[in-house]
């Protein structure tokens, strides 16, 4: 069965391909697994191992009352990656998953090989890391998730088709409202998180591994390169795009993360 136990958590995950590379790829707030489903065959017919992970509360992963933050779901991703013995990995996150696997490349090298953040939320300046406490406070003061769901239409392009934007609002009412409230307070809230600005800049640059970083916002992929060691990590931007740009535009995402992927080969060997 595809369920492995971490910590008490019982973890949904897939497990496609015989590569020698493999890939982990970890989706975002309120979303599952689903998210990658434009990836998975390509990345397998590329010569790829990828396994794609529900994380705790997500999806159809057990649901506990606590461990929603960045650091202990990298530890939930790191320890289903060493109970699959799939040794170092390539690391891809979309959004909260940006978070996930940063911190996995951070506090667990050792088990990443490269890092691929999808239009990542960390580093926001100051206006927007307001923002988001404050949708903390209004999901904990009225306990309803309209402005939740006005959040994620925001993220939307114009050009996002119509069933993703129903696909991505039906996710979010499926996922548990403690979830979603403790997950997104633990970015907004605990010490020593990365969601602002000064927070990502003290943390971020511990990435020792190459990381490739697709931004929709041109400022955040620039601020983003400042962060970067490695001189195989680079930050691109795709401008008139949705959040969910690896669905919106598959091919091009696809080809764009298996050419970078290709070219570290020298370097991870």
């Amino acid at each position: 069965m595809p369920f492995v136990d971490v910590g008490g958590v019982e973890q949904f995950y897939t497990d496609d391909g015989d590569g020698e590379e493999p890939i982990v790829l970890v989706h975002g707030w309120g979303c599952d697994s689903h998210d990658w489903i434009w990836q998975i065959d390509p990345f397998v017919a590329a010569g790829h191992r990828v396994v794609a992970v529900d994380l705790r509360g997500h999806g159809r992963s057990s649901v506990p009352t606590a461990g929603y933050d960045p650091r202990q779901l990298a530890s939930d991703v790191g320890a289903l990656a060493r109970q699959l013995g799939l040794g170092p990995v390539v690391a891809m996150g979309h959004s909260l998953g940006g978070f996930v696997v940063s911190a996995l490349a951070i506090e667990h090298p050792e088990s990443v090989r490269a890092v691929v953040a999808v239009d990542p939320g960390y580093g926001r300046d100051d206006a927007l890391f307001d923002l988001a406490a404050a949708l903390v406070q209004s999901l904990a003061d009225s306990r309803d998730l309209g402005p939740a769901l006005q959040a994620f239409e925001q993220m939307d392009s114009p050009a996002t088709p119509a069933a993703l934007r129903v696909w991505h609002r039906r996710r979010l009412l499926g996922t548990p409202f403690e979830v979603l409230l403790q997950s997104l307070r633990a970015l907004s809230e605990q010490d020593g998180e990365f969601f602002s600005r000064t927070g990502a800049e003290s943390y971020l640059p511990r990435r020792r591994c190459p990381v490739l970083s697709i931004q929709t916002s041109a400022d955040q992929a620039a601020w983003e390169q400042t962060t970067m060691g490695h001189p195989c990590s680079t930050a691109v931007t795709w401008p008139d795009v949705g959040h969910w740009l690896h669905q919106e535009r598959p091919d091009s995402f696809n080809r764009l993360v298996l050419e970078w992927i290709d070219r570290l080969r020298p370097f991870m060997a």
